[in-house]
């Protein structure tokens, strides 16, 4: 998990291959003018969702982790809060991984609780369980999902 200005963001570009398309679309393509939903970038193996939602509080925020993307979460507008844990202390999920949506819930509250003001971004690896929109009012993201495999 990594936490850092989206400024510095040239800092990160060597962890993964699909890292710097990532980094460079959400600085030079204008991410919060776009409509929300996803966008394709390079196919399914890198492309973003726009999404404006409401923050939940902590207490609705649940812990969730994928295994075939690492998300990129850009915080455009608004107060989001990101839980942390790591996923090997979560335990079982509360269902079945889910192939079509690339996403598991667990039950478990986060470890850590991460501000993640607008500008700020945070990277979730699949071993990083992560509770987003624990902010609370309105706001806005832009997350990168860029494939593990590349």
């Amino acid at each position: 998990m990594v936490v850092d200005k989206l400024a510095n963001w040239r800092r990160y570009a060597m962890l993964h291959p699909g890292f710097e398309a990532a980094f460079r679309w959400l600085t030079e393509a204008r991410p919060a003018e776009l409509p929300t939903g996803k966008h394709a970038i390079d196919g399914e193996r890198l492309y973003v969702l726009i999404n404006p939602d409401p923050g939940r509080g902590r207490e609705g925020a649940k812990l969730e982790a994928h295994r075939r993307y690492i998300d990129i979460q850009l915080t455009l507008a608004g107060d989001e809060e990101i839980g942390w844990s790591p996923l090997a202390e979560c335990g079982p999920p509360e269902a079945d991984y889910s192939p079509e949506r690339d996403i598991t819930f667990y039950p478990a509250r986060p470890q850590t609780w991460l501000a993640i003001p607008p500008g700020t971004f945070a990277i979730f690896y699949p071993e990083d369980a992560h509770a987003p929109l624990a902010g609370k009012g309105p706001m806005s993201k832009a997350v990168m999902k860029v494939a593990v495999e590349w």
